[in-house]
């Protein structure tokens, strides 16, 4: 099965999957690893980020292994670790130019739906980012909507960062502008048809998981088994 999980930044989808994915026996698939991945390339080449059919090529040239283990997580770029760079505040500053280009989008999910696919051999996968129930993976069994308030997103993002690796205000922007730079692409701020939608505000990460665990198994036809 395909379970699809999206949100705004900051509301737990990349811990919430690669538990529920844990639990399940399912893959796992940060796609927002893949734009950071191309972001990361494209600064390291120093492309100028507003060229888009420049940073698009990019794209499309890009030897990429991303990791669908959710216990081992890495992301290789043309035979270069970059798991850890690609979560520098370097790059998180500019990823919505990446992600905002819609040539760019067109070749990332291309690659995510051939990994989706993939992945069903295995039993299937969660998959989260910003549009996975309404352009990636439309025909995923259970589409969940993963939200929280704005102060719980800005201290869970704080949490995941090095204590003093960023300011306050760097903070912010990560949050609130990366979401409305992302909103120009994605429609990720309201359920889509089908979707149940999680307030984690006052979840714990424990309770997330439970919550749609529950409710895969629930979706999933008789006699297949997860």
């Amino acid at each position: 099965m395909i379970i699809a999980v999206d949100g705004p930044s900051g509301s737990g989808k990349s811990s919430t999957a690669r538990g529920v994915a844990t639990r399940l026996g399912l893959r796992y698939l940060d796609t927002g690893a893949t734009y950071r991945a191309v972001t990361w390339s494209a600064v390291e080449r120093g492309l100028d980020l507003d060229d888009t059919a420049a940073v698009a090529q990019r794209a499309r040239d890009l030897e990429l292994e991303v990791s669908t283990d959710p216990g081992r997580q890495f992301v290789i770029a043309d035979g270069t670790d970059i798991t850890t760079a690609i979560r520098e505040p370097r790059i998180s500053e500019v990823v919505s130019k990446i992600a905002t280009n819609l040539d760019v989008r067109a070749e990332l999910i291309r690659r995510q739906r051939a990994i989706i696919d993939d992945a069903q051999a295995s039993g299937g996968i969660v998959v989260e980012g910003r549009d996975i129930a309404t352009v990636v993976a439309t025909d995923a069994e259970l589409k969940v909507l993963l939200t929280a308030d704005q102060d719980a997103r800005m201290a869970r993002r704080g949490a995941e960062l090095a204590a003093g690796s960023v300011t306050a205000a760097e903070l912010r922007d990560q949050i609130v502008r990366r979401d409305a730079d992302d909103s120009t692409v994605s429609e990720f701020q309201v359920a889509s048809d089908g979707a149940v939608t999680i307030d984690s505000t006052d979840l714990t990460l424990e309770e997330v998981v439970d919550v749609i665990s529950r409710l895969a198994m629930e979706t999933v036809p008789r006699g297949r088994g997860l």
